[in-house]
């Protein structure tokens, strides 16, 4: 095939989940609630948070952040796949495709990295409970989230560039539900050893290095809290922990899976599904896991709702 000019390319092919037709209204409906969910839970966090000021502390703070990015990162990709379904069209353009892979890669990486400041932020209030205050100041933490923010747009306009300057052939059907970074590249008539190893070199670096830190930060909290002497201040100590190593544990399982089984096995329709679990599923669970599993959550929802839960 003869590759064309990127400025010729009118749009790319979402061939989704299913060709079934019958089974399109199942799945407009199941991820249409999905993304409702996911939105409702996320916004009913962030106005908790807000409207609390009991819970104006680093680690809500951080958690209100978490929120706003999942809705975000749900809203880049779902209700363009909606869009289709009920349009009984597939195509996105190719600046819709950039674009959606550029927006992908930013909140993506900001879920990644704020998981792991707020593994930090545990490590400090359990390691060092004296000092927590004036280690997570204001100013801190700000510059922490500013850090996440910069970082991730940086990494996701460096790799949106990186696929500007492929050439693509004829066949531009993305066996995917959204823009996905390595689908898309595979699509390309041109040479893609830099972009793989700037892509792979970014997983290494973007994900790895703060799963690391995430370890680093339990494996401390671990022993400090192995220390404590009575069985009641080792609860009180794992379930400030517990919310955010169930996201943790949901987030990297999930995200890293798909990648690492995308680097083996070239199964593009089982990459869509799998990725739905951290795209969709995951953002939706965390308000759950969150408010389920924090009395403090609750109890300010339960205010600002004026409902008993």
């Amino acid at each position: 095939m003869e590759p064309r000019n990127n400025t010729r390319i009118l749009e790319f092919i979402l061939l989704g989940f299913s060709q079934d037709p019958n089974l399109q209204p199942v799945i407009y409906g199941l991820f249409l609630s999905m993304y409702l969910i996911s939105v409702v839970g996320n916004l009913l966090i962030i106005l908790t948070i807000i409207s609390d000021a009991n819970l104006h502390t680093p680690m809500y703070f951080f958690l209100s952040n978490l929120s706003f990015v999942d809705i975000c990162f749900t809203s880049t990709t779902v209700p363009k796949m909606l869009v289709n379904i009920q349009t009984e069209r597939k195509s996105i353009s190719y600046a819709g495709c950039i674009t959606q892979m550029y927006f992908f890669l930013t909140f993506v990486e900001l879920d990644n990295f704020l998981l792991a400041v707020m593994a930090y932020d545990r490590y400090v209030a359990i390691c060092h409970p004296l000092h927590y205050t004036s280690i997570m100041n204001c100013r801190l933490c700000g510059f922490l989230v500013l850090i996440c923010w910069t970082v991730s747009v940086l990494h996701a306009l460096l790799q949106s560039m990186m696929v500007l300057r492929l050439a693509f052939c004829t066949d531009l059907e993305i066996p995917h539900f959204f823009c996905e970074l390595n689908q898309v590249a595979q699509l390309t008539c041109s040479d893609t050893f830099l972009n793989d190893v700037i892509m792979y070199f970014a997983l290494v670096l973007l994900a790895v290095v703060p799963l690391l830190g995430i370890l680093y930060s339990y494996s401390k909290i671990v022993s400090s809290i192995r220390a404590i002497s009575t069985v009641q201040g080792k609860y009180k100590a794992f379930s400030t922990c517990a919310s955010h190593l169930s996201v943790v544990s949901l987030f990297y399982c999930t995200g890293l899976g798909v990648y690492l089984s995308s680097a083996v096995s070239h199964s593009s329709q089982a990459s869509a599904t799998a990725s739905v679990m951290y795209t969709v599923v995951t953002p939706m669970l965390n308000p759950f896991i969150y408010s389920l599993r924090n009395k403090d959550v609750k109890g300010a929802l339960k205010r600002l709702l004026g409902v008993k839960l």
